[in-house]
């Protein structure tokens, strides 16, 4: 196990990577997705209204250079970056509100916007859209609100349809909806789909002691892989746009606590990977599992193993967060493989996995940032650990991870 060295510090763990650079993003370390795009990362933020734009050009030294504003009551967390053009999701900030348990063990939708003032005015909830031609210096020429709360996370990869998690009024939680952006100053909703009994009134609705809302869907060849927290994961046809359905389900909460949030589907192997979020600290629920399914038939996704659980350090003693968050999802530009998979584990931080036998995933690789010095990240009650949030891989291995708290590290995959 070798320790890469920063500045005379030193990662908590680390196994082939090189640290290079940290920014704490001017005080706003409190950090969740990040895209890199020609030479510049975007980052979204859980407490600061904004969105970070940072000049990584030199890995080693990265530097801040603006924050686009977005409304004080809305959360703008995840965004996606491509073809000179950046898309932020904002919604209601719930979190400001709510406890984790309120938050993630039961639906957060189930009644209309004004409980929480009036759209528009007291929060905004929709899509912004900028034109980063002029990487430092995005500029908004579009903006879609939604009838609803809000989005919370967008998958996006260049082409004409976005794809989106919606809560919209009249739904429980958020669900699935198809984003036209052929004009992108006029973004419109095309399509949608939603679990049975996901509409108000319907009365099939999910149990209250869950959470079934969509998390996000990673598209590939007209497949949506939507993770629906404690609803598992969904194939999805939407080749119509207009017209999503529904090609198979699977669920496995209960018996498991479920949580599922990331999916990355290789189709050349037949194979998809699925995360289940830990969202509470270690010892206060289940074990979160990283899954590999056999998705050679659509119609019937297969579970056949699981990958290893962080054993460099003792995770247990550390406490906080322990368990998947983030995959890297293979995007147009970025680090794209069918063996070897990066994940984000929170306090074990990044990890990497070959699945060469995808029976037998094995890790060869990590690196576990130092404890944080400062603490901004806004969820009440979490012990203070690392927490490491979003990771995007660059095609030749560098790595950008972001941490609720300490904000951007970027190391080299060796």
């Amino acid at each position: 196990m070798s320790l890469t060295n920063l500045n005379g510090r030193n990662a908590a763990s680390s196994q082939g990577f090189e640290w290079l650079g940290h920014s704490d993003l001017g005080g706003r370390g409190h950090s969740d997705q990040v895209m890199v795009l020609n030479g510049y990362a975007y980052i979204g933020h859980s407490k600061t209204r904004g969105t970070s734009v940072v000049d990584v050009r030199d890995p080693r030294a990265p530097i801040v250079v603006n924050l686009l504003p977005h409304h004080a009551n809305s959360w703008a967390i995840h965004l996606q970056a491509h073809n000179n053009l950046l898309l932020v999701a904002e919604a209601y900030d719930f979190r400001a509100v709510m406890s984790d348990t309120e938050y993630y063990l039961k639906a957060v939708g189930g009644f209309q916007s004004e409980r929480f003032g009036v759209r528009g005015r007291d929060f905004n909830a929709g899509m912004r859209v900028y034109d980063i031609s002029q990487p430092a210096a995005p500029r908004e020429i579009g903006y879609m609100e939604v009838p609803g709360l809000g989005l919370h996370r967008i998958w996006w990869v260049g082409d004409r349809y976005a794809y989106a998690s919606a809560l919209l009024d009249g739904y429980t939680d958020y669900i699935l909806i198809v984003i036209d952006l052929n004009d992108p100053t006029k973004p419109q909703i095309v399509g949608h789909w939603a679990m049975p009994g996901m509409h108000i009134g319907n009365t099939n609705a999910p149990a209250s002691h869950s959470r079934i809302g969509l998390h996000h869907a990673v598209v590939e060849d007209d497949i949506a892989y939507g993770c629906w927290r404690d609803g598992g994961v969904t194939l999805i046809n939407v080749k119509d746009k207009t017209r999503p359905e529904l090609i198979s389900h699977r669920n496995w909460s209960p018996p498991f606590d479920g949580g599922t949030h990331s999916a990355l589907p290789l189709h050349d192997r037949g194979l998809l990977i699925v995360a289940d979020e830990a969202v509470r600290p270690f010892g206060t629920q289940q074990a979160k599992p990283i899954w590999m399914f056999d998705i050679r038939e659509k119609s019937n996704p297969i579970s056949i193993g699981t990958f290893p659980v962080p054993s460099d350090l003792d995770y247990a003693a550390i406490g906080g967060n322990f368990g998947p968050h983030n995959l890297h999802e293979n995007r147009p530009g970025s680090w794209r493989s069918s063996q070897i998979v990066f994940a984000t584990y929170q306090s074990a931080g990044l990890r990497v996995y070959d699945i060469a036998n995808p029976f037998q995933p094995c890790e060869i690789g990590w690196f576990v940032p130092p404890t944080p010095t400062q603490w901004k990240e806004p969820l009440r009650g979490r012990p203070k650990v690392r927490h490491s949030s979003d990771i995007f891989v660059a095609a030749d291995g560098l790595c950008y991870l972001t941490d609720y708290d300490a904000g951007l590290y970027i190391a080299q995959w060796k």
